[in-house]
This record gives structure tokens, sequence and C-alpha cells, in this order.
């Protein structure tokens, strides 16, 4: 805890970014070391000029503490020390040696991370299939990461929480600014139960245009894989799409339009080996994960009740007495499983009163 006070108070300082920050934690191994440091020390460093090592000396002398702690206290701090640090985050080049935080990070399954990233000014047609592929994860422990920006983002965010599924929302800016105004009720819902949201910067920092190509580094970071929904040649979705191969990670794209311009940006991605992705099944099959869903599980103990049934009129259709009186099983069971394989397409009513395999 007692070193806590200089992560924050390097994560105070504007003018320097996590690369420095990292280069002096690397060189002293210990962060009151690093922060307390002499010019003579600073300028060993490879990589550290004269003129960054005497700004930060002449800002560091001028920290209030008190005043930065306060500002942070109702905000979890992750550092790049703590044991609960993401794994899969301290692999990359340049990870966020900070993250404030706000929900619950440890109910989101870090080890079954899928980013998502796209168009601001996503299209209809791409909205609705990514909800289709996203809203297919119902059930299961997978979480989904994005930037909370307009369009795909925030789609990937509302999916996620319309399906129970939790979600991490990497912003660009400190916990004083909600951006963009138009998704504070996704921010607000994620903060109160779906997931969490994270930032690597003070909360004091403003949503500045230079933020979000930084934080998309932490999107995909976080993530096993990529998922690019609409991107159009010039784009911030194309930025992490070369941060997620850079990584080492999957990348994978959702097909459009080929009139749509944001898919211009999608199709030069496969045509250079992006994985295509139409299902959720293609996203599982691509990170090799195998995931059970609630409603699978549930399916899983009706199967052997289905077995039953289908070996039974596999031969000759037979009414439900006969049914009942062969698989032995119980009134409701049985009407509940007969209407799901009904449902499933696997057997069909004859002479209203008899099932036959289809």
């Amino acid at each position: 805890m007692n070193n806590k006070k200089y992560w924050i108070a390097f994560s105070s300082i504007e003018e320097i970014s996590s690369v420095f920050v990292k280069k002096l934690y690397d060189k002293f191994g210990d962060i009151e070391k690093a922060f307390n440091s002499s010019l003579l020390e600073l300028l060993q460093i490879d990589g550290v000029t004269q003129k960054k090592a005497e700004q930060f000396l002449k800002i560091r002398d001028g920290i209030n503490f008190e005043k930065i702690q306060e500002q942070v206290k109702d905000f979890d701090l992750i550092t790049f020390e703590d044991e609960n640090y993401p794994k899969m985050l301290k692999e990359i080049y340049n990870p966020p040696m900070f993250l404030y935080v706000k929900g619950d990070l440890n109910s989101c399954n870090l080890d079954k991370t899928i980013a998502v990233v796209g168009s601001r000014r996503a299209s209809r047609d791409g909205k609705n299939a990514l909800t289709k592929i996203l809203g297919e994860f119902k059930g299961t422990d997978i979480c989904i990461v994005s930037g909370l920006a307009e369009g795909i983002d925030a789609v990937a965010h509302k999916t996620a929480l319309d399906n129970g599924i939790k979600t991490i929302a990497v912003i660009g800016s400190g916990f004083n600014f909600v951006y963009p105004t138009v998704n504070k009720d996704l921010y607000k819902k994620i903060e109160e139960g779906g997931g969490a949201i994270l930032t690597e910067y003070f909360p004091t920092f403003e949503p500045i245009k230079f933020r979000f190509p930084q934080r998309n580094r932490i999107v995909s970071g976080l993530s096993y894989g990529t998922l690019v929904a609409e991107a159009a040649l010039k784009s911030g979705a194309l930025i992490t799409a070369s941060l997620t191969l850079e990584q080492g990670r999957e990348l994978m794209c959702m097909p459009g339009l080929i009139s749509n311009p944001n898919t211009q940006g999608i199709y030069k991605l496969l045509k250079n080996g992006a994985t295509l992705v139409t299902s959720s099944d293609d996203i599982l099959n691509t990170l090799n994960w195998e995931v059970k869903k609630e409603d699978e599980k549930a399916l899983s103990a009706n199967s052997l009740d289905e077995e039953k049934i289908l070996y039974t009129i596999s031969i000759e259709s037979k009414c439900f007495d006969e049914i009942q009186s062969e698989t032995g099983l119980e009134t409701d069971v049985l009407l509940n499983t007969l209407s799901l394989l009904e449902l499933e397409g696997k057997i069909r009513q004859v002479y209203s009163d008899r099932y036959e395999k289809v």
C-alpha cells in the first residue's frame, strides 16, 4: 500500500508516457526508487533525454500527494506490479503501468476475452450482424472488450449486457469524463454490474484525440483475439487490427456489403489473411475454445431423454402412450422433450396423434 502513492503520482503526470514510467521501473525495480531518482540516474537510462528528465523532475517536485490521492479515492487501482494485473496485457509492448477501474473486473473472465472494434458510423446491417454473432455467446463466460465509442463499440457492449455476457470498456480519458455522452447509460450499466470500465488515465485527463489510438492497444492487449466488424481503409479499427497482429493475437473480420465504404478495410484484412467470421462458432474455432452455454448444459441433461425417444420411433411412428411406455419418461418430461424435438426439426407429428423421426 505504501507504494501505491508513487504509482498514483506517476499516473498524475500528464507530460510523461507509460514507456517513460516503464523504463524507470525496469531500471530501479522499485516504484519509490524510480520516482525519487536523481537527474544523473535518469540520464543513465537509454532513451531518456536530459530535457525529458528535467521536465519530469520539475513536475515531480511540485506534486501534492494528499491532493492526488483524494482525487482517486473512489476508484480501484491496478499497477503493473500487482498480482491481479491482466496477464495478457502484461505481454504486449508498452503495457499501461496503471489501470484505474470502475465496476467489477473480478467478475470478468480474463481467460476468454474477445475484443470488438469497428466504425463509429456503422451500418444497420453491420450492427444487426454483430448483434446476432455476439448474441450467440449468451449463457457463456466469454467477456467482450471494446472502447465504449459510438457505433460498433456501443453495439458490442449493449449486446453483451442484453445477453448476460460480461463486458470491459476501455476509455480514452480519466473518470471525470463520460465520453461520448450519448453512451452514458451504457457506461452506468457496465459500472453497476455488467463488467468493468478501465482507463490508464488519471481522473482529470481529458478525452483528447490522440488518447484514443493509445487506448486501442489496451483493447486488443486484453484480448485473445480481435473481431473487426466494420472498418474503412483509414480508421481506428485498422489501427487496432495492426496492434492485434503485432501483439501476436488472432485477427478476425465480419464481412459486409461490398458497396459499403466501411467494409473496404475489412476486405483488405481478409485478403491479408484475417479469419472470416459469420457466427460465434467461427470465433470459437479460431481461438480453439470450447465453451458450454448454460442452455446447452440444460440440454445435455435432456439429451438422454431425446435419444430414448428418437430410438423408440426410429423404425415407425408411435403415439404418445406407446412412447411413454417404452421410454418410461414422466408425462411432463415427455411432453417437454417432444416439443423441443419438434422445434429442432428432429421429429414431426403425423395422423394428429403420432410422432415420427424426420
